[in-house]
This record gives structure tokens, sequence and C-alpha cells, in this order.
């Protein structure tokens, strides 16, 4: 399989997969402090995924190396998760939805500041069409204006596009899997005060049966899975390309509400869905052809 489809699988897989965690999060969220929440769901990804690269993938890591460890690990799972949780409480999930369609925007930006990719015709149109899609989507308006969250809101937005050039570069001289390990390991040990000070306040959660399922599937698909497929797609894809696949996530997260949840799929969301799909579509198949050389791209 080529990369640039390897790269596309991966990176539709963690946006998939992060779409699809909104119905089992609502369930936990209602009996888990969030910062509690998000410190065992990064215990449970940071232990399976050290076993696996413990048994698969152990590799030496410089000095060096951890910097772009440690800015992953703080700007993307410290930073911005945590922007999302108090940026939400504080808007609604509507505005949410509407600042998902700014980050890959930001991501674009930051590529071609920090990693000089080329800004084509076909990238800044496929952006276009999927924000416009994003848009259609969930619609113009929400059901009510909050300027802090909506400001806390388009900073989790940068942080995680920020996070996501540092993954490309970072990527560079580590694999993935011990990038993704121990960025995440760095985020549970800094989540730690935070969860202490929920603890402390509304003491830990008593967890059943169900709860331990819905902690063990976060922190398994949705954090280790999820995390390392986003961060191997963006290895293998020019980083402005990869972004538009950010945009699956309000698709998949209106399906299972329409699938899980009996809610209504109207006319508005076919035809934003059509628009990403093309976007992508388009993007994917520009990028391929970058790769072939020169005397097969007009065949």
């Amino acid at each position: 399989m080529r990369k640039e489809w390897l790269g596309a699988l991966s990176l539709t897989l963690a946006a998939s997969i992060w779409g699809g965690m909104y119905v089992v999060s609502k369930y936990a969220l209602a009996y888990i402090e969030p910062f509690t929440f998000v410190w065992l769901r990064y215990a449970v990804a940071f232990m399976v995924l050290f076993v696996v690269w413990f048994r698969f993938g152990r590799e030496s890591i410089r000095r060096a190396d951890w910097k772009w460890i440690g800015l992953v690990g703080v700007i993307g799972y410290v930073a911005s998760i945590s922007f999302q949780f108090i940026g939400t409480k504080l808007s609604d999930a509507h505005t949410g939805s509407l600042v998902t369609a700014a980050t890959p925007a930001f991501m674009v930006l930051f590529a071609r500041i920090l990693l000089k990719e080329r800004l084509t015709p076909v990238k800044i149109g496929a952006l276009g069409l999927a924000t416009v899609g994003v848009l259609i989507v969930v619609g113009w308006e929400g059901e009510g204006t909050y300027r802090v969250g909506s400001i806390i809101l388009v900073l989790a937005a940068v942080t995680w596009a920020l996070m996501s050039i540092y993954v490309k570069i970072g990527t560079q001289t580590l694999s993935t899997l011990t990038l993704t390990t121990f960025a995440i390991g760095v985020a549970w040990l800094l989540m730690t005060p935070l969860m202490s000070i929920e603890v402390m306040q509304n003491g830990f959660p008593e967890l059943n049966g169900v709860l331990w399922l819905s902690v063990l599937y976060i922190g398994v698909v949705s954090t280790a899975g999820a995390f390392f497929f986003w961060n191997k797609g963006l290895e293998l894809m020019d980083a402005s390309v990869g972004s538009l696949f950010f945009f699956f996530q309000p698709l998949v997260g209106g399906t299972l509400g329409w699938l899980v949840l009996n809610e209504t799929l109207h006319l508005n969301f076919f035809i934003g869905a059509g628009c990403i799909m093309t976007a992508v579509t388009w993007s994917t198949l520009a990028e391929r052809r970058q790769q072939l050389p020169i005397s097969e791209r007009n065949l």
C-alpha cells in the first residue's frame, strides 16, 4: 500500500474513533470529573502503549528527542485537551463543533511556517471545501454565544494544530510508537495535579463495571489507538493534507448519534458530508500524484 493511502487510512481511523467517542465519554463524564477522567484514560493508554513499545518497538531516545516528546505531550495532550473541556463547559457542544472546523486551517498555517510546506491551489481549495462542508453539517447558528468559552475553544484548536506539526517533526527521528507512548506518559504525569485537586474536592469516583469498560475503551481505543493512528498518518502525509481528515469527526459523530441516540439527520448533513468526502479524496489524489515521477504525472 502506498504511503499516502496508508496515511489516509490512519488519519481516517483516528478521526472516526474520536467522532464516535462522544457517546461513551458523555456517559462516563456524568459520573467522573473531567480531569480525573483524562488522567484515567492517559493512565490506561500509557500502560498499553508502553507494553507494546517494550515488547516490539524499543529504541534509544536521544536527549534532543525529548524536546518533541515534551512539546507534543504538553501542548497537545495537556493544554489542548484541557482547553477543550473548559471551553465546552463554558459554551456549548454546537460551538465546539464549529471551532473544530478551525483546527485544519491552523494546521495548514503552521505547516507553512514551521515545515515550509507549499500552499498549492489544491490544498487551499480542498481546505475551503471541507470547511464549508463542516459549516453545512453543524449549521451557522448555535444555541447560545459564550465569548470566553469560544476563545478557549479557539486556543484548543490552535494548540492541537501546533501539536500536530510537532508530531510531524518529531517522527523524523523517532518512531511514531515511541513518540506517542512517551508523550502520553508526560501528559499523564502533568495531569496528576489537576486530577488531585478534583479528588480532594469531590473524592475519587466509584467505578462500576460499565464505567470501567468506558474508561478502558476510551483509554485503549480512543487514546492509545487513535493518537497512534493520527501521529502515524501525519508521519506519512503532508500535514496540510492530513489536516483535512480531522473533518471526519463530525460526520462519524452525527452518524453514530443517529444510529445509537436516535438523533435526526437532515439534508444538510448529507450535503456537508459530500463536500468533506470530495475535499479529502481530491487532496489525497493530488498528494499521490506529487509522489509520482514527473514523467508519470500526466499519464
